[in-house]
C-alpha cells in the first residue's frame, strides 16, 4: 500500500498534535507500530494495513475534534495518551477495532462530537443503532445514559424520529406529585436533571429550552405513560431499576410505530422497598434472548469519571462478593 495522509487544519493545531520534539507522534508510532511523517499540513504514515490507516485516521480526528471543541481538559501529551487508551490494542479482533472508528455520534449543530470510551460503550452504540429496545446496564460514570441521550439528539436532528421522550420512575415522592409545588414540568424537572446535563453538554442550551417549549422533547413522569402509544419517537427510561415489575411492562408495551426505547438502570443501586422486584431486573430476564431487544452490560472497566469511582466501584463490587 502507498502512503496514507490526513490533513491537519492549521499549523497551531499540527504543533499540538506533534508535541515538543515531535514526542507525541512518537506515542503514535509506538502504539501503531509505523513511522509517521508531518509535511506541511499533512500527517502521513507509509504502507500501513487498512486497519492501521483507520486507527491512525481515527486518533487524529479525536485529537482535533477534542481540541476544536474545548472539550479537552488535560495536557495535549495527556489527551493523546487517553486516546490511545481507549483504542482496542493491536492484536484485538477486527470488530473491536471498527467499533472505536464507526460508532462515534455526531449529532447536527451539537458543539461536539461524542465518542465511544471503551469498547463496552461502542457497543452500547451499535446496539442502540441495530435494535429498537436495548437496556443498558452498568454502574454509574460507565456512560450509559449519555451515550442514549446524545443517540437520542442524533435522531431527532437528523429528522430520523419525530420528538424525544424522557422519562423516569419518581420511587421518592411514590409517583404521587401533587403536592409537590409547581407545574408537572417543576415537579419532575429535579428527577431529569441529569438527562438535561447530558443534553447540555451536546447541544447549544438555548436549542435545548426551545426543544422543550415547543413539545419535541418531553418530560414526563414514568405514572403519566399509561394508555400512550408512542410512535416515531426516541424513549429514554432511566434509573430503570426503580420500576416496579408492573410500571415496567406497562413503558415495554407503549412502543409504537418507529419508535425506539433505551432503558438505562444500574440493578446495584435498587431504591425500591426491599420486598418489591425490581422490574428492570425482571424485564431483562424475560426479554434477554428475544429478537429485536439487546442486553448490554457495562462494568468497571467503563467507567469514565474521576478514577476514584472506578475504584470506589470495585471496592463495593469485591465487598458484595465476599458478603455473599
Amino acid at each position: 500500500m502507498g502512503a496514507y495522509t490526513v490533513i491537519v487544519p492549521d499549523a497551531l493545531t499540527l504543533q499540538r498534535l506533534c508535541g515538543t520534539n515531535d514526542s507525541n507522534l512518537k506515542l503514535i508510532e509506538n502504539f501503531l507500530n509505523c513511522q509517521v511523517f508531518a509535511c506541511g499540513n499533512e500527517l502521513s504514515i507509509e504502507n500501513g494495513s487498512g486497519e492501521t490507516q483507520s486507527q491512525f485516521s481515527y486518533i487524529i480526528d479525536r485529537f482535533l475534534d477534542e481540541v476544536a471543541d474545548g472539550s479537552a481538559e488535560t495536557t495535549d501529551k495527556d489527551l493523546i495518551l487517553s486516546i490511545l487508551n481507549q483504542q482496542p490494542e493491536r492484536n484485538s479482533s477486527a470488530k473491536e477495532h471498527s467499533l472505536f472508528s464507526k460508532y462515534s455520534i455526531s449529532v447536527p449543530g451539537g458543539i461536539r462530537k461524542v465518542y465511544p470510551r471503551t469498547s463496552g460503550q461502542s457497543e452500547l452504540v451499535r446496539k442502540m443503532r441495530t435494535d429498537d429496545l436495548v437496556f443498558a446496564l452498568g454502574p454509574a460514570g460507565s456512560g450509559k445514559t449519555f451515550l442514549a441521550v446524545a443517540e437520542a439528539l442524533r435522531l431527532l436532528l437528523s429528522h430520523e424520529k419525530k420528538n424525544i421522550i424522557l422519562t423516569r420512575p419518581v420511587v421518592e415522592a411514590g409517583e404521587s406529585l401533587g403536592y409537590l409545588p409547581g407545574a408537572l414540568e417543576d415537579k419532575i424537572n429535579p428527577y431529569i436533571r441529569p438527562l438535561y446535563d447530558a443534553m447540555n453538554s451536546i447541544i447549544p442550551r438555548d436549542a435545548v429550552k426551545r426543544m422543550v417549549e415547543n413539545g419535541t422533547i418531553e418530560i414526563a413522569p414514568l405514572a403519566y405513560m399509561r394508555g400512550r402509544t408512542l410512535n416515531n419517537s426516541v424513549i429514554i427510561l432511566d434509573e430503570a431499576q426503580n420500576c416496579t415489575c408492573e410500571q415496567m411492562k406497562m413503558f415495554l408495551t407503549r412502543l409504537g410505530e418507529n419508535s425506539k426505547m433505551f432503558i438505562t438502570g444500574d440493578p446495584s443501586q435498587v431504591d425500591l422497598p426491599k420486598k418489591i422486584n425490581s422490574g428492570l431486573n425482571d424485564a431483562v430476564r424475560i426479554l434477554r434472548e428475544t429478537e429485536g431487544i439487546s442486553v448490554m452490560e457495562l462494568t468497571s472497566q467503563d467507567v469514565v469519571r474521576n478514577e476514584l469511582v472506578k475504584k470506589i466501584i470495585r471496592a463495593y463490587e469485591n465487598e458484595e462478593r465476599n458478603f455473599k
